[in-house]
């Protein structure tokens, strides 16, 4: 029986491969297409899909009369014939039967049926569903129950995309780069004043959880919001005030979960779920914490599923894309790294997620003063954007404190940030990747040959790609980055 999920047709699209309730497959379309945030199939990917055989039935991740509702209802038009998925479906000659998950329970579901926890509270926030933009679960066995949601217009995740148009990024895309400004940013200048603006708050002005009300629908952004203020200074400080808001409100979610519900494991899903800087806040309340590695809407095509089937699976890993099917090339990679401490591998199944792992990554000797700036210039980003180190498991206590974990979800304080600046944000923070002694992977191998040979447990690690561009898929792609960008990839 073979199963897809889907999610498309909006952005960032996916496309997820059951065999029975064996997740064998799942990508971005935009790896496939090479268009950033693609939100369309494309015939690559299908035909690479298809290697499992026709799909048996398909899962779509959201209700699509329900959102044309809503759509219609924000003054965007009636959008049914855009939103009619069996013809959209059709025009890919799919023909298997169509079912239909909640946009909110496909991330609840991708969260919690890959946690391997038997109970569990879950929180997804987003920027919107079909109508929900902040949706509490309750997951016990195999059964998940919503015990909270709230509706559009009332959405924090429209918030912060808005505050991402505002200081000149992309919405629903540079979400992150704004996270990562806000750590040049003097955050007591617009702290209170936007809370005003934009917050209804209760008595004695506190937050009244699990509500989040607003009093501004933000769907269209707010550009208004301190028009005067267009320096650089003034949009870093716009930055700081709103990572930090966020923050307050992430927490006092979780902190409310807490004292409500029972379990002591959390499970965080929705595209807030990439906010790793407040994620590493949840772990003040919770023994266990869960963030599956691709929690927005990519990840849903998997959720969909998951939804549909209502039961735990075996959650594996995050290698789930593209197969470039060899053996991973340590000596090559220690010997670039060795002789120019820059180099590109692409190899192995291509991560499912927004954050690359070590087979679709741009890898650094993260000691050098120059580092960071080599590589923002490879990768054409902003200099003031930090990179990730990736550490031998084993070591990672004794060169940050705070929480670390395999997938890059949350942020700790680097012990030796003045050794270390190519992977030390300015905030004296890393997004910190561990791989562990179990781990079989050429990437474990290379760390120990590293670390043998330096002294050195760790390694930057970035995508391997170039700002704007989906990260390389295949091995025509890592050809034509090697040519284009002058780094050797393997």
């Amino acid at each position: 029986m073979i199963t897809w999920g889907i999610s498309a047709n909006s952005h960032d699209g996916a496309l997820a491969v059951f065999d029975n309730d064996e997740l064998v497959f799942a990508s971005h379309t935009e790896r496939f297409s090479g268009l950033k945030n693609d939100p369309h199939l494309n015939k690559p990917l299908l035909n690479y899909a298809r290697q499992w055989g026709e799909p048996n039935e398909v899962v779509w991740y959201e209700k699509p009369f329900k959102k044309t509702v809503r759509q219609l209802y924000a003054g965007q038009g009636w959008s049914w014939n855009e939103n009619n998925i069996k013809s959209y479906v059709k025009q890919f000659e799919i023909n298997a039967p169509i079912s239909y998950s909640n946009h909110h329970k496909s991330h609840a579901a991708a969260g919690y049926y890959t946690s391997g926890y038997s109970d569990a509270t879950v929180i997804v926030l987003d920027s919107i569903g079909e109508w929900e933009t902040v949706t509490i679960w309750e997951g016990k066995g195999d059964k998940l129950t919503k015990v909270f949601a709230q509706d559009y217009p009332d959405s924090v995740g429209l918030w912060y995309s808005a505050m991402t148009q505002r200081v000149g990024l992309k919405p629903n895309e540079d979400e992150y780069i704004l996270m990562g400004m806000s750590a040049y940013g003097d955050v007591r200048k617009h702290y209170h004043h936007m809370r005003e603006t934009f917050f209804e708050l209760g008595p004695h002005n506190h937050w009244t959880f699990p509500e989040v009300r607003f009093k501004h629908n933000l769907h269209r952004g707010c550009k208004w919001y301190l028009e005067g203020y267009t320096k650089w200074s003034d949009k870093l400080n716009i930055a700081a005030a709103t990572q930090s808001i966020y923050e307050d409100v992430f927490v006092g979610l979780v902190e409310y979960c807490s004292k409500k519900y029972k379990s002591k494991n959390l499970v965080i899903m929705g595209g807030c779920a990439l906010n790793c800087k407040a994620n590493s806040k949840a772990t003040a309340y919770y023994k266990n914490v869960w963030i599956m590695p691709n929690p927005g809407d990519a990840g849903s095509s998997v959720g969909a599923v998951l939804a549909h089937k209502g039961k735990h699976i075996k959650w594996e890993s995050p290698y789930l894309g593209y197969d470039i099917d060899k053996e991973y090339p340590v000596d090559e990679l220690f010997r670039e790294l060795k002789d120019t401490g820059i180099v590109g591998v692409a190899n192995g199944k291509a991560e499912f997620g927004p954050r690359a792992l070590g087979n679709r990554s741009l890898l650094a000797d993260p000691r050098g003063k120059d580092m960071k700036d080599l590589v923002n210039t490879v990768k054409k980003r902003q200099r003031y954007r930090p990179f990730a180190p990736v550490i031998l498991a084993e070591h990672a206590e004794e060169y940050f404190y705070g929480d670390v974990g395999p997938y890059m979800q949350f942020t700790s304080k680097c012990r030796k940030s003045k050794d270390f600046p190519a992977i030390v944000h300015v905030d004296g923070t890393s997004r910190v990747q561990t791989v562990n002694k179990t781990n079989n992977s050429g990437l474990r191998e290379l760390l120990e040959r590293w670390y043998a040979k330096t002294g050195c447990p760790m390694l930057l690690n970035t995508s391997l790609n170039i700002k704007g561009k989906p990260m390389v898929n295949d091995e025509k792609d890592a050809k034509k980055f090697a040519h284009k960008y002058g780094v050797s990839v393997y």
